[in-house]
């Protein structure tokens, strides 16, 4: 996952959807292909999470030898200030970073367009 900061929102807002197809050209197919994305970004930010995490894990833990530990803390506190995957989904196909497929074929976003 990419650790520089995003221009994705951290809040609910309302989108115009009219902004959504223009590369697309059909609202539904814009939102099945952020809504993928989304996916791919939340699993990958799953994992990053865990893995982090893991360097705090302690075997055979039990209550009484659980203790605060800040930089554990701080990790957790990060990824919940984080965009949510969905934001980051838009936020991309709006900046024209995402590519897809349709039957096969690479679709690049606009204003990448190969030169002939």
């Amino acid at each position: 996952m990419n650790t520089k900061p995003s221009t994705a929102a951290k809040t609910t807002i309302t989108r115009d959807v009219s902004n959504l197809d223009k590369e697309t050209g059909n609202v539904y197919e814009a939102v099945a292909i952020i809504g993928k994305r989304a996916n791919q970004i939340s699993v990958k930010i799953k994992e990053e999470l865990h893995t982090k995490l893991e360097e705090f894990a302690m075997s055979g833990e039990n209550l009484e030898e659980v203790y605060e530990n800040r930089e554990q803390i701080e990790v957790s506190k990060h990824y919940e200030r984080m965009p949510k995957p969905g934001a980051l989904a838009i936020q991309e196909m709006l900046d024209g970073k995402l590519y897809w497929r349709r039957g096969g074929e690479e679709v690049p976003a606009e204003g990448d367009q190969p030169q002939s």
